[in-house]
């Protein structure tokens, strides 16, 4: 927690969230994974027999010898932030947290058993305390949804895939599974963007914070608002050759593009979840195991359906007119079908006649109400 000159006291009371489930925040793809996998018998113990074969003890010496622990003795300030964030998202047990000599700007939670947080020196000398907040708290996002697991998994399959690659097709199924998780890994960088919103309280920190990790401290030559105004422009820019670059570019990536970061941190912290969130209204911790798979993967599809449908993306504009087309021409398929074989346009199945109980009154008929306008079709 921030303090000042006078004592343990905050800079700046910040809303607290008592037993938050990480699904309060997780994005929905990320969300439907996970349900998923939690729900799966035998997932815990099948990744803890794994877990002998992950360097996750080589990685935790690493760090303890080659790096500085974050605590009340060292990097005071981080640690006040790593606590505070714990306090806010109410995760019971702070995790340790480490910086590293590193002129990169980066910041990551691995672990299997336990979740460490990393970030490095080049993060810490480019963000400011309000950016860094939101940073710490992105990190601790990933710790309560249990991210750490598959960002180790895929830290050492992506290793791996590099010590084999000499091997003829020795690498083939193993950047299946990366790709795979790298695809899962970016929806969840989403998700623990929320979760930083949720800690810092300060969306233009939140902001500040991707916008530098894009061009750098020069944030007198940069602004807010045309930086987002670049995720729309690279959304809707170009033709069909473009989105399949767009798909291309990413594919390698962990982390989805900062500008589209922005965009999409923007839009959930406008959304009408954001703010029943910051009233209070939220799902619990102890409401987990009653989570229905079936519901996350419909809330799932159906974000989705709306990012295909409002995408101003050219292929993804093209998928939605075909999905509609389609949708048309069911549709007329189906009453020239139902007109056809006398089921009239709401499909009542009473014949030719129309003498079903359903043929009753003025509706029914003719003016007068006696049938005479009824159709043969």
């Amino acid at each position: 927690m921030t303090e000042n000159d006078q004592g343990n006291v905050p800079s700046r009371q910040r809303k607290r969230f008592p037993g938050i489930s990480s699904r309060a925040y997780e994005h929905p793809a990320d969300r439907s994974a996970l349900v998923a996998l939690r729900k799966l018998s035998g997932f815990d113990t099948a990744f803890k027999a794994l877990s002998a074969l992950l360097p996750e003890r080589s990685l935790r010496l690493l760090y303890l010898s080659d790096s500085v622990r974050v605590s009340d003795a060292q990097f005071s300030h981080l640690n006040d932030m790593l606590r505070d964030a714990c306090y806010i998202l109410d995760l019971e047990k702070v995790p340790p947290m480490y910086v590293t000599q590193d002129p990169k700007p980066n910041a990551m939670c691995i672990g299997l058993d336990e979740p460490i947080i990393v970030v490095t020196t080049g993060l810490v000398e480019l963000l400011d305390e309000e950016e860094m907040r939101a940073v710490v708290g992105h990190e601790v996002g990933h710790a309560l949804s249990g991210h750490a697991v598959y960002r180790t998994v895929l830290l050492f399959l992506t290793n791996l895939a590099l010590k084999i690659a000499w091997i003829p097709l020795g690498t083939v199924a193993i950047t299946a599974v990366v790709t795979a998780l790298r695809e899962w890994f970016r929806k969840s960088e989403l998700s623990a963007d929320r979760a930083g919103l949720l800690v810092g309280q300060d969306v233009r920190s939140s902001m500040r914070g991707l916008m530098k990790i894009a061009g750098g401290n020069h944030l007198h030559e940069m602004n807010v608002d045309a930086f987002l105004a670049q995720a729309d422009e690279y959304e809707k820019s170009g033709d069909l050759r473009d989105s399949v670059l767009k798909i291309l570019n990413v594919l390698p990536r962990s982390h989805p593009f900062t500008t589209v970061r922005a965009a999409e941190l923007r839009k959930w912290s406008e959304s009408r979840d954001f703010q029943r969130i910051m009233d209070g209204h939220y799902p619990k911790r102890s409401e987990d195991k009653d989570t229905s798979v079936t519901d996350s993967f419909r809330e799932s599809a159906g974000h989705y359906a709306d990012t295909v449908r409002n995408s101003k993306d050219p292929l993804m504009k093209l998928v939605g007119d075909i999905a509609g087309g389609a949708g048309d021409l069911a549709g007329d398929l189906g009453g020239r079908l139902r007109n056809r074989f006398g089921g009239g346009p709401a499909g009542d199945g009473k014949g030719t006649d129309g003498k079903g109980p359903d043929a009753k009154g003025p509706e029914a008929g003719g003016a007068d109400g006696t049938g005479a306008g009824q159709s043969e079709g």
